[in-house]
């Protein structure tokens, strides 16, 4: 059973409704984030915030509650949920007002909070790997709709991802206009290419992944070469190494894409960053206990 905490209270499934006149829901009108728990406790909680309330300053959104009133109300609905692990998903819509798109008529933003147990992928494909076509949908360009701005406008993500449905495979990468690749539907994607670690810059499209930015410290820490470098199909189909990240996903392996296989599924350095990724998440949800001194 979910738990929902809506404009400051806890309540049940079947009360968590909001106005068929909200924004978010007639125009897409609004932001959201999505936050893993370990442990009874979120994870880089405060980096999920802060890009929160960057991307709803972008769109001009004024969030009605605090960070410290979100971090109460995330802890009360992870501590009123069944199990130690699970998802959220945090979003705060333009709010309820009248029929057309100006948001001006829209007085109060709504906030609400979902925990709830997601499994994106199988564990097979977390096994073995993830097949991933190249859609003809293409991203957004950045010049219209900045990749950096959480929104809730995904129609373009969600047609790629039917194509992937369609072709039996496990993920979409989504090209730019321009034709280098950007991102999965709802994931970072990253090879590697003679012992680099590569993935596309937002410049060309791609999310600033809170996952992403994690494999970054990673392999700084462990002296890995990772770097942001704009990527075509080609460098997909010629990759070592593939993999995909993000907060739902965490780290999964790729065996082909568009039919053509890996050299290496899992490869030597996702199998060494999965590793290390998930000793970052035990550090960090990991509740500390303190031995008492015998006297």
């Amino acid at each position: 059973m979910s738990v929902c905490w809506l404009d400051g209270k806890l309540v049940n499934e079947d009360e968590a409704k909001i106005s068929v006149f909200d924004h978010g829901l007639l125009y897409g009108d609004g932001v959201f984030e999505g936050v893993r728990f370990y442990n009874h406790k979120a994870f880089r909680l405060q980096k999920h915030l802060q890009r929160l309330y960057n991307s709803a300053l972008a769109i001009g959104l004024e969030i009605p509650y605090s960070k410290n009133e979100f971090e109460v109300a995330i802890a009360d609905v992870i501590h009123n949920f069944k199990d130690a692990e699970g998802y959220l998903r945090l979003v705060v819509t333009r709010g309820k007002g009248s029929l057309g798109i100006n948001p001006a008529l829209c007085k109060k933003a709504t906030a609400f909070i979902i925990a709830d147990q997601l499994s994106f992928v199988s564990e097979n494909v977390q096994r073995y790997g993830a097949k991933l076509i190249i859609a003809s949908t293409r991203r957004l360009s950045p010049d219209g709709l900045d990749p950096r701005i959480k929104s809730l406008n995904y129609l373009n993500h969600i047609l790629a991802r039917m194509e992937a449905n369609h072709a039996h495979a496990d993920e979409a990468i989504l090209l730019n206009a321009q034709g280098y690749v950007t991102e999965g539907s709802t994931d970072n994607i990253f090879i590697v290419s003679n012992k680099k670690i590569l993935t596309p810059p937002v410049t060309d499209g791609a999310l600033e992944g809170i996952t992403r930015e994690l494999v970054f410290e990673i392999a700084a820490e462990q002296g890995f070469c990772c770097q942001e470098k704009t990527l075509s199909p080609y460098d997909l189909y010629t990759a070592d190494e593939c993999f995909l990240t993000g907060t739902a996903i965490e780290l999964v392996p790729v065996s082909e894409i568009d039919g053509r296989q890996l050299p290496s599924c899992p490869g030597a350095l996702f199998k060494e960053l999965h590793m290390l990724f998930n000793s970052k998440i035990m550090a960090a949800t990991t509740p500390v206990t303190h031995s008492r001194a015998v006297l």
